[in-house]
């Protein structure tokens, strides 16, 4: 038998948050990963760089692959004994034709594992505000999908079935037939005035709810011209949405804001903004790589414990020093007396993660802060500084301790790149749809941002970290709507926030 294996891995319904344990630890091994149009790109920053990553995406209309080119596509890499990933939108068994697939696995004798997801037939109506069950209001639930298999002569849903059945009914797909089947649901004896809910691209801040009843919900949909994907809720749970509309209430919620920063480094602007409600999408233009002058890095590195001063300017400077110091010593003492300055809340944190603790923290986050209170609380004249920073950051931190009298010593730690791959897809997102409102964290941001060529929407706001970025936006002839007065993720959260609750 083949040492490979695939995991059919419910993917959720569009938030990656919702994404389970064991779908994150599957795609964290995965050397193949075949994934669907439902399925966010977002989760494939959770597979390594080398994974081979397959679009196999179907919408009306559209199909990449046909299922039976699927099915041969993850035997195939399965049994060349890879460990493929199958990503699915959704739950793989509840009409995402998973059972099919691992059908066609267990017929070549081949490993497989089903890893359940959250299915949008729950999760869309309680992103809607609308409990598919209810105490006060039905004991059942019945799921049933409006898509069917095309090549039947007729349907086989039983719409008599699904009328008589008490409860709330929900249905997957289908949308582009919901006059046919609202029509014979109501034939079927399904009173015209239930109400219904559709709920578009659920889970996301692309998200969009329409009601209506039973009666008119089809025009509805026509007249807004709302589409696939979408799932559809019948039933009187649907009138508790007034009440528990919790996730289309949230301050920043249909507001597309494009994150560029590195992929290692977008999860925690992402996150506080989608808590907020936002659309927000990675649009990464650098990406960190590992110091060019490495010989030089790892000496002064090795020489750490000979300094009065060791100062970090961003937490990528903290996450590469220690790694090289780890590799070089076993002991953290071996750093010995040296004591340790940071700009910036998240650096210093990031320091402390290593159970280091700072010594020194200006109260504002640039270079010019740190040099004056070096100033106000100590004397640097004849101490011996280690700097560790970015290849090509401003020279002004150096320039002015060594203006003071100190002998600084500057540590290439990483440098910043423009990033050449759009794994998640947010690049060419921006270029198809815009966005109400870009992020820049840094001036490499900026400027590699500019590099791409991206044609800016009508529009679009800028929203800065701090004055030192402000300057590179202006630089590159952009104005900038929002500056962060705390010059950090927080910080710049806030002001987003306040500035669209200013705006509301």
């Amino acid at each position: 038998m083949s040492n490979g294996i695939c995991y059919l891995v419910g993917a959720g319904p569009g938030d990656p948050g919702l994404l389970t344990l064991r779908g994150r630890d599957c795609l964290a091994q995965a050397e193949v990963v075949v994934y669907d149009y439902l399925s966010n790109p977002a989760l494939l920053l959770h597979a390594p760089d080398s994974a081979e990553r397959i679009y196999v995406g179907k919408k009306a209309g559209a199909h990449t692959l046909s299922q039976e080119g699927i099915n041969a596509l993850l035997v195939e890499k399965t049994a060349a004994g890879r460990v493929v990933v199958r990503l699915k939108g959704g739950d793989p068994f509840i009409f995402g034709r998973g059972g099919e697939e691992a059908e066609a696995l267990a017929q070549a004798g081949l490993r497989f594992e089903i890893v359940p997801g959250i299915s949008s037939a729950i999760a869309g109506p309680a992103y809607a505000g609308i409990p598919v069950t209810h105490r006060g209001d039905n004991t059942t639930l019945t799921i049933f999908t409006g898509h069917e298999d095309p090549t039947k002569t007729e349907s086989r849903l039983d719409y008599d079935a699904i009328a008589r059945a008490p409860g709330t009914k929900v249905m997957l797909m289908g949308v582009e037939r919901l006059d046919a089947i609202t029509a014979s649901l109501q034939a079927a004896g399904m009173p015209p005035a239930t109400p219904v809910a559709l709920v578009r691209w659920a889970t996301t801040g692309r998200q969009q709810t329409l009601t209506g009843t039973l009666a008119d919900i089809a025009a509805r949909v026509a007249a807004a011209g709302f589409k696939a994907p979408a799932v559809a809720v019948f039933g009187d749970v649907v009138t508790r949405r007034e009440a528990l509309n919790w996730f289309e209430s949230r301050p920043l919620f249909g507001r597309r804001i494009a994150v560029t920063r590195t992929r290692q480094q977008a999860g925690a602007l992402l996150t506080r903004l989608r808590d907020l409600g936002a659309d927000a999408f990675e649009l990464p233009t650098i990406r960190i790589e590992p110091s060019p002058k490495k010989r030089e890095f790892y000496q002064l590195v090795s020489d750490a414990h000979e300094y009065d001063w060791l100062v970090f300017t961003s937490p990528n400077g903290v996450d590469a020093f220690f790694e090289v110091f780890y590799t070089l010593f076993k002991d953290a003492r071996s750093i010995g007396g040296v004591r340790i300055a940071a700009i910036g809340p998240a650096t210093a944190e990031r320091v402390r993660s290593f159970r280091f603790e700072v010594d020194l923290q200006p109260e504002k986050y640039v270079a010019e802060e740190i040099v004056k209170t070096f100033q106000r609380e100590t004397t640097v004249d004849n101490l011996k500084i280690l700097l560790a920073r970015a290849e090509g950051a401003r020279e002004v931190l150096a320039t002015e301790l060594t203006r003071l009298g100190a002998i600084v010593d500057e540590a290439i730690a990483y440098r910043t790149v423009p990033e050449t791959e759009d794994v998640a897809g947010g690049i060419a997102r921006f270029r198809a749809e815009g966005a109400d409102m870009i992020t820049f964290t840094s001036s490499s941001t900026a400027e590699n941002f500019a590099t791409l060529q991206l044609p800016l929407p009508a529009g679009l706001e800028i929203a800065s970290i701090g004055p030192v970025t402000s300057k590179t936006v202006r630089a590159l002839g952009l104005e900038v709507d929002i500056e962060a007065k705390t010059h950090d993720i927080p910080g710049l959260v806030a002001a987003i926030e306040r500035h669209y609750t200013r705006h509301a």
